[in-house]
């Protein structure tokens, strides 16, 4: 079975959930999670987790992302995007710069509404069970975080630009509320993911070639071991005697572990210096990464935080 974060490219036409079953088919195995939905019209990264690394999903759904996006402007349509019902037109009147300054405009933190088609629930029902039956509901809108847009070209009634947000955030909403705002009404007429965290588009895998790898053998050179999730936290090493304590995910004393790259007699000071840090990748004696602790200054003890133990 396969442990580890698989940077996935996934293709337009294929919900999320349909290339976690892909996925299972090709390297035969159930336990895989994806990191965050896309919208079947949506194309680029999306992380997938196997195995262990499951337990990350909801980690890596909270990274920032960043999407290339085509608005269009002049119309508007129920599901926001260019795929939905038309539901008003207008020729947009506006300028290049009254264009340009009200996206920018949306740099920042806003409250937005969720869409009436997504997955959303309300009290109990999801939005787009809801909107298929003809119904439309009031949705609190949410404080999502647009931290950059670049345009990348103007070409009216056509904006290509790149946003980068923070989870949760609803570019197709962002267009459409972009179109409000100029009084022409707008939709998405495509989206491509280009980040999420660490994952790239540069290094994303499509479905094809996933599977030519998985039966060349040559796929585990591609999936990112969790332990690499957590290059940002120093590493610290059991002793032999704690071995069975880390095993078994109790909390570790100062004497039980050594900071990497100090000598045993120095692992209490220099584990009491580097505290600073909060969290810690930790690995058995033997190298085996177990998890992540968190340090307990009151108690002067490292707590299991996240830890990847047993399939």
């Amino acid at each position: 079975m396969f442990d580890g974060v698989l940077n996935v490219y996934k293709e337009k036409g294929y919900t999320s959930h349909d290339v976690v079953a892909k996925l299972r088919g090709i390297l035969g195995q159930k336990k895989i999670g994806h990191t965050g939905t896309l919208d079947p019209d949506a194309q680029g990264v999306l992380p997938v987790c196997l195995g262990k690394a499951t337990r990350l999903c909801d980690m890596l759904t909270d990274h920032a992302k960043t999407y290339e996006a085509v608005l269009l402007l002049g119309k508007e349509t129920d599901t926001q995007d260019i795929s939905g019902q038309i539901i008003a037109e207008k020729e947009p009147d506006v300028s290049e710069e009254e264009v340009c300054v009200t996206i920018m405009g949306f740099v920042g933190e806003y409250a937005q509404i969720p869409p009436m088609y997504s997955a959303r629930k309300v009290n109990g029902k999801k939005l787009y069970e809801l909107a298929r039956a003809g119904k439309v509901v009031e949705r609190q809108p949410r404080q999502v975080t647009i931290y950059e847009i670049a345009i990348k070209s103007a070409a009216l009634p056509r904006v290509t630009m790149i946003v980068r947000c923070s989870k949760g955030t609803y570019i197709r909403t962002l267009c459409h509320d972009i179109g409000q705002k100029l009084g022409c009404g707008g939709c998405m007429e495509s989206l491509l993911r280009t980040q999420v965290g660490r994952f790239g588009l540069e290094d994303s895998l499509r479905l094809s070639q996933i599977q030519e790898l998985c039966g060349q053998g040559l796929l585990e050179e591609r999936i990112l071991s969790i332990e690499e999730m957590f290059e940002q936290y120093p590493k610290a090493v059991t002793v032999m005697e704690a071995d069975n304590l880390v095993h078994n995910g109790n909390p570790l004393r100062l004497q039980d572990v050594i900071p990497e790259g100090h000598r045993p007699d120095m692992g209490r000071t220099c584990l009491e210096e580097s505290a600073r840090e909060v969290y810690f990748r930790v690995c058995d004696s033997q190298g085996n990464f177990m998890g992540i602790y968190k340090w307990e200054q009151g108690r002067s003890r490292l707590k299991p935080w996240k830890m990847f133990l047993g399939g």
